[in-house]
């Protein structure tokens, strides 16, 4: 799992520098895990490029709360919100940069498990519309 999650964070390091442009709108809404709203959540919004436009602009961040609810943010920014249009959604099991060693080695576990494919074979899309939703919803499963 903490290869996942590693492995994660190193993909996600690599997709938030990607573009640039692209408008940005609010996003939240609720995540549920078999059900039920579940905190520490990661949810990342990364934009799909399409044909004439390989970088769609930056991607955006967030983290559930105990009631499953999360804000979207771009990546490296205060901007809240993620880049308008059709965007591929990852989820992982977040851990806070202060829980984790200076030898990577996580302090204290997760707080919950999310399923492997729901990031490294997401096949989750959402279209984010150009005035923005509270109603990006997500209902994941596991195992």
């Amino acid at each position: 799992m903490l290869r996942y999650v590693v492995n994660g964070c190193a993909l996600f390091v690599l997709l938030s520098g990607c573009g640039s442009g692209g408008k940005v709108a609010p996003v939240s809404g609720v995540v549920k895990l078999n059900g039920k709203p579940a905190a520490g959540i990661g949810v990342t919004f990364q934009p799909i490029a399409t044909e004439g436009n390989n970088t769609p602009g930056p991607s955006a961040f967030g983290v559930t709360g105990a009631d499953g609810r999360y804000s979207a943010k771009i990546v490296g920014e205060e901007r809240k919100g993620a880049t308008v249009g059709k965007n591929q959604i990852r989820f992982n099991a977040y851990i806070d940069p202060a829980d984790i060693n200076e030898d990577g080695s996580v302090k204290k576990k997760p707080s919950v498990q999310v399923p492997a494919r729901y990031w490294s074979d997401s096949k989750i899309e959402f279209d984010v519309p150009a005035r923005g939703t509270s109603s990006a919803d997500f209902e994941l499963k596991s195992p």
